[in-house]
Order: structure tokens, then C-alpha cells, then sequence
């Protein structure tokens, strides 16, 4: 069952599921409802190039399918991922493919999930026409499972034209309180919406008469989303060019599932000290629950290719009018997923294990984020294993690679003989500060940087008096990571933040 809509639960309460069916839920299911304000594992949350991701709950499963970032003529297959707790994913490959679809042959974007009546229908776009004479358009495909294998459910597209202007791609299916059920989608900047028939795979007219809808807000390019939230029926979409920085996500409300739809206000666009092109989004909500979080893709900020893109989540937040505020691309890392998805490493040995990022004795090995901070607050446990060397936070660095002082930037570590340091690298090592602290080999203690233009301060344990306090203007942003130098070490529970 797809969840789109929210109800805060109370015990044995029935919970108004998408689709217009009941079901209830217990205390413990809301108990055991994960809330982050991010994917406090890491973003990406999955291994691969993907984009366009649909969002559906399935018996308490979250199920996330994602176009195959690749060329046109690679995108022949669609992959889905799986999890119970927005952690840890399962890949189910290849749940569907062109050589179960008759008339597609490459292009195969934006799956979008929906389940009813114990059947799974899978939408897809194929081919990428660009005129009504080509073959393809938007197809629908069934299975058993979530997990497919997914079949062609007609043998031809269920939208083969141009309607309204608008390219049949980038489809979402929503299904209304009533049981109606709807389809949104279009490219080339027109929107539209059809009715669905209860049999999901044959369209309905409107009271007009009309089978399409236009539904074209401003600035609409493609990437058509709905769900619903009090009442309300929100209607997002992505703007600007796929492959360029103005890629972004906005939205609109309204009374009713078919508009007018008025765009509100941008909530997603890019950030240039985290990711590129974030957008062609869906939404998901909780069971049960008012926790929603946007699922979306972008680019690591060191990647030129298009389709370099992956997966990530936010929190999404609403205001006291329902109206949604901007959201913010966080920077978190526990490691409870058991991966370093998005860390690259210049020498030493890096693996997650346990809960942690462990590193092995090594004269200078760093691993880093692709990220471009500039004023921030960055906080991480450390824990040293060795009496000697040290180990911490590095921070706006460029030009890494393997070596000893193999970077330009900022180093914070601590070492299990006493010592706290910071300093400057740059093929080279200038001290700028040293501080005591009591710290025994394998003991934990939890290191903050604060950076704030030419002001650096570093705080171990105590937050309130930096153990470090200095002015360096020599470096002014850059990734952020983290180093050892002579000891083995682990870290855990990484959090970057900026300051405006």
C-alpha cells in the first residue's frame, strides 16, 4: 500500500492509507518509527549512479525505485532497494527490463510504484520520444511482489502521445482517499493529469469529458510528484536543466487533486558546499506518523558526467499553514549501515565495521567527503588506539593525495600521549596550536571544529572553551574528512554544519 498521507496515531487507531483503504496501527509500530533529519548514515544511502527515485510503503517495507543512471542506450533495466528502517537497503536488480517490454528499447526512466487490490504496478517511461510518430511513451508493467519481476501489463504504452505539449515521461501515480486514482506526468515544460481506471492500466475521462488535464505550473520542466497531506493535495515538480546547477524542486497546493496548481515557493535547489543538481524528487511519510522525508538525486560536487548522480534523503518539514519549508542537504554520518558510501581515501586502510570508520596505522592516510565548506561547525568522535600519533578532523582541504602532509588545509587530531594539535598542511606541516588532555588509548572523545572565516577554534569533550584557539586566513574552504598519523583509529557519529 502506498502511504502518502498523515494522521498522528493514538492506540488502536485506524490510519487512512493512499488508495482509500484501513488500516491500524499499534503503539509500537509508532515507537519504532524512524526519525532522522537526514540519512544519518550518509548520503548517498545506496552504492551506484541513480536518479528519479519513487517512494512507496509496503507492509511497513520503504521501497525506493530509481532510474539507471547511464547512457540512454545503457538504460535498459530499472533497479529497486528495500528497507524496514531507512538504513540499511536491499537491491533487488533488475526488476524490470526492455526485454520484457515489447516496444521499449532504451530510455527506460522514472519508475513510479503503486500497489492495489494485492497487485503491484510499476509506471515507466521508454524510448524518450520526441514526436508522435516515434514508438514508446508511457508504459505500465505488473507483478505479484514489490520486488517484481515486473511484465509489460498491455503490450503497447498507455500514453503514446504528445498531449498538451507535454513529453509522456517522468510519471507519478497517487491514489486519493476516495480510491480514485491519478496520474501526473510530462516533460518539455507542459504537465498533465489523467485518471486512472480501478483496473490501473486503461484511462478514465474527467466530468468534461477530457482524458488530459493540463496542469502546468510555473516554471514546471519535468518530474511530475503528488501526495497528500491535511487535506491539502500537493502538487512538486523540477525546474531547470538536468545536468546544470539550476536543477531544483518546487511546489504548489490545492483544494483539489487536479488544481489549479500555483507554484508556492522553490523547496530543494542545490547546495554548493554539498551536492549539485539536486531534484527529480519524491516524497514519503512515515506510517502513522507527521515524519516525512524527501528522497531525490544529485551530483557530488567533483563529478562533470550527467549521469553521475545518487541517491539521497532530508527531512521534510511543514510550517503551521502546511506550506513546506526549504530543506536543508545535512551532512551526517554514523556508519550504522555498515558502509563509507561517499568517502574517497588518500593512502592508509579505511573500512566501517561495527558502527564505525576505522582506519589503520598509517603516516598521514585521510579519507574525505566531497563536500566545499567554508564556514561550519564540524563535530565527530575519535578514538585513538594508540598511545602514540594522533588522529582527527581535517577540514577545507583541496588537493589530496597519498602522503604525509599530501593536502592543502586544516588538521585537528588528538593522540592518546596527552596532546591536542592543529595545524596547517600543505605539501609541508605548520603548527598553529597544541593543547593537554588526559586521553587513554581506545577511549572515545568527541572533537569539534568550528571554523568561522579567518577564526578556528577546536573543542574536545567540552564544547563551552575551545582547548585551541587561533587566526589562520591561509585557507578558506574545501572537503572535509577525516586523518590519522601513526596510530590506528575509529570515528563515528560525523556531523558538518554551516554557519551563516
Amino acid at each position: 500500500m502506498t502511504v502518502r498521507t498523515a494522521g498522528l496515531l493514538s492506540k488502536s487507531c485506524a490510519v487512512l492509507l493512499a488508495g482509500g483503504l484501513l488500516a491500524t496501527l499499534s503503539l509500537s509500530t509508532a515507537a519504532a518509527a524512524p526519525e532522522y533529519t537526514t540519512a544519518e548514515s550518509g548520503n548517498p544511502f545506496v552504492d551506484g549512479w541513480y536518479a528519479d527515485p519513487d517512494t512507496v510503503v509496503h507492509d511497513g517495507r520503504y521501497w525506493i525505485y530509481p532510474t539507471t543512471s547511464k547512457s540512454y542506450a545503457e538504460q535498459t533495466y530499472l533497479d529497486a532497494f528495500s528497507s524496514t528502517d531507512l538504513v540499511h537497503w536491499t537491491k533487488h536488480a533488475n526488476v524490470l527490463s526492455t526485454a520484457d517490454i515489447s516496444w521499449a528499447e532504451y530510455a527506460l526512466w522514472a519508475p513510479a510504484p503503486v500497489e492495489r487490490d494485492g497487485r503491484y504496478y510499476l509506471y515507466f517511461a521508454a524510448n524518450d520520444i520526441q514526436n508522435d510518430s516515434q514508438p514508446g511513451g508511457i508504459g505500465v508493467a505488473v507483478a505479484d511482489r514489490p520486488e517484481g519481476p515486473y511484465k509489460d501489463a498491455l503490450g503497447k504504452p498507455l500514453v503514446s502521445r504528445f498531449h498538451n505539449g507535454a513529453q509522456p515521461i517522468d510519471q507519478d501515480v497517487f491514489i486519493d482517499d476516495d480510491g480514485q486514482a491519478y496520474m501526473y506526468y510530462g516533460g518539455w515544460h507542459h504537465a498533465n493529469v489523467v485518471k486512472l481506471n480501478p483496473d490501473m492500466t486503461s484511462l478514465g475521462t474527467f466530468a468534461d469529458g477530457t482524458t488530459y488535464k493540463e496542469t502546468t505550473p510555473e516554471n514546471y520542466t519535468e518530474g511530475s510528484f503528488m501526495f497528500k497531506r491535511g487535506g491539502k493535495y500537493y502538487f512538486m515538480w523540477s525546474e531547470g536543466g538536468w545536468t546544470g546547477p539550476d536543477y531544483s524542486v518546487s511546489y504548489a497546493m490545492s483544494d483539489s487533486p487536479t488544481g489549479p496548481f500555483q507554484k508556492i515557493d522553490k523547496v530543494l535547489a542545490q547546495d554548493p558546499a554539498v551536492a549539485r543538481g539536486s531534484g527529480h524528487h519524491s516524497v514519503v511519510n512515515v506510517p502513522g506518523t507527521d515524519i516525512w522525508y524527501i528522497v531525490y538525486h544529485r551530483r557530488p560536487l567533483s563529478e562533470t558526467d550527467g549521469n553521475h548522480r545518487q541517491l539521497a534523503y532530508d527531512r521534510l518539514h511543514f510550517n503551521a499553514d502546511g506550506t513546506i519549508r526549504r530543506v536543508e542537504m545535512r551532512v551526517r554520518d554514523n556508519f550504522a549501515d555498515g558502509n563509507a558510501l561517499g568517502w574517497k581515501t588518500h593512502g592508509g586502510t579505511w573500512s566501517a565495521a561495527g558502527g564505525r570508520y576505522r582506519a589503520g596505522h598509517s603516516l598521514g592516510g585521510k579519507a574525505l567527503l566531497d563536500t566545499d565548506f567554508a564556514d561550519f561547525t564540524y563535530d565527530a568522535d575519535v578514538t585513538p588506539d594508540a598511545r602514540d600519533g594522533d588522529a582527527g578532523l581535517v577540514f577545507r582541504v583541496t588537493g589530496p593525495s597519498v602522503g604525509w602532509d599530501s593536502y592543502s588545509g586544516y588538521y585537528a587530531g588528538i593522540g592518546a600521549s596527552g596532546k591536542v594539535v592543529l595545524g596547517r598542511a600543505d605539501g609541508g606541516w605548520t603548527q598553529l596550536g597544541t593543547g593537554r588532555l588526559a586521553i587513554a588509548p581506545g577511549s572515545t572523545h568527541r572533537l569539534r571544529v568550528t571554523a568561522v572565516g579567518t577564526s578556528i577554534k577546536v573543542y574536545v569533550d567540552d564544547m563551552s572553551t575551545p582547548k585551541i584557539s587561533v587566526t589562520d586566513g591561509t585557507y578558506r574552504s574545501g572537503a572535509t574528512g577525516f586523518r590519522v598519523f601513526g596510530t590506528p583509529a575509529s570515528f563515528d557519529n560525523l556531523a558538518v554544519s554551516p554557519v551563516q
